[in-house]
């Protein structure tokens, strides 16, 4: 008779045939910030802040403490400094560039992500460009925002940003962000690109958090068809051509399987974004006492590197960080799901 439970039978044996594992180094922490000198709790995602410059820094440094090698920013952008051509997104003296300068004279071994894409600085509250056609329709452009686009990762470069990840869905943008720093002699900054980046219910949190809600419309026209998964094969393979470094999968929980199939479909590593709606749900199910907090985000966490992500961004990153650091069941550091 054959006895598959022969290797579940000790936490020795348990660890030692395990597949999966999880540690502080898989993990991105996305962090909010604005101009603001006092910090801010984000009502819709219990437990998360948008920070002031000065305590950013403070947070980006307690997360590299905990073994996590990077933080990915978010700015809030004033409502005055938005408009229709998303200007203030390449301003050397914005709020992003002088965050990269802290973060990297503060903790210059941590790697700072930058977001590159228009909708915290558009009017509009678009990733791109917005014109309306001959019959009134609104257009979102394709290649004047990538134009935009270009300046803003370069920009971030010289501020001194490891990695730009273009959030937008533009077509093309990869390629214009690559030749652009090239030219400019930042051929070692890397680019992570949101290569499927689905149009999902699960970002409401997020845009409340920046406040860049579309003003009209939806971003059905440039973001993924949730319907499709062989779609993120042929954006997978345009990216991977066009130069990009890293390629993500997002929303993650519920899109496993396309992070599995952009797995499979190229060698380049797999980043995940466990989204704000989806932090929000085990938050809220774990504050209503329903779910055991540590157990079902470990769980959730493992479920997207066993699907295939090299990386995952989740807001949970540093109690989970803290979770697997001090892990005393004498199974490793790492993560076993705990059986219930």
């Amino acid at each position: 008779m054959h006895r598959p439970r022969r290797n579940r039978q000790t936490p020795a044996i348990r660890a030692m045939v395990r597949e999966t594992t999880l540690a502080p180094a898989d993990f991105i922490l996305p962090l909010f910030l604005h101009e603001d000198a006092v910090d801010t709790p984000i009502a819709a995602m219990p437990g998360v802040t948008r920070w002031s410059l000065e305590n950013l820094v403070r947070e980006a440094g307690a997360a590299h403490a905990l073994g996590i090698p990077a933080v990915v920013l978010f700015p809030k952008i004033d409502e005055s400094l938005k408009s229709p051509q998303a200007r203030e997104a390449s301003n050397d003296n914005g709020l992003v560039p002088r965050a990269i300068r802290a973060i990297k004279a503060a903790h210059p071994t941590l790697c700072v992500i930058t977001d590159v894409a228009l909708d915290p600085y558009n009017s509009d509250g678009h990733d791109g460009i917005v014109r309306r056609n001959a019959r009134g329709e609104l257009t979102i452009l394709n290649d004047e925002t990538v134009d935009v686009l270009c300046q803003q990762a370069l920009c971030h470069a010289r501020a001194g940003a490891d990695i730009v990840a273009p959030s937008d869905m533009m077509d093309g943008r990869v390629a214009a962000i690559r030749d652009a720093l090239d030219a400019e002699d930042f051929t070692n900054v890397l680019i992570l690109s949101y290569t499927a980046k689905y149009a999902s219910a699960f970002y409401g949190p997020f845009r409340g958090a920046l406040d860049s809600m579309p003003k009209e419309g939806d971003k059905t026209t440039y973001q993924m068809d949730p319907a499709n998964s062989r779609e993120a094969v042929r954006e997978t393979l345009l990216d991977e051509a066009e130069g990009a470094d890293m390629l993500m999968v997002k929303p993650a929980g519920l899109y496993l399987d396309i992070i599995a199939k952009v797995r499979e479909t190229t060698t380049l590593p797999v980043a995940a974004y466990q989204v704000s709606g989806e932090y929000l749900m085990l938050k809220s199910a774990a504050a209503g006492g329903w779910l055991d907090e540590r157990a079902i985000v470990l769980e959730s966490l493992v479920a997207i590197k066993r699907a295939g992500a090299s990386m995952i961004l989740t807001y949970f990153a540093k109690e989970a960080a803290t979770w697997l650091i001090n892990e005393s069941t004498g199974e490793r550091a790492t993560h076993s799901i705990n059986s219930r």
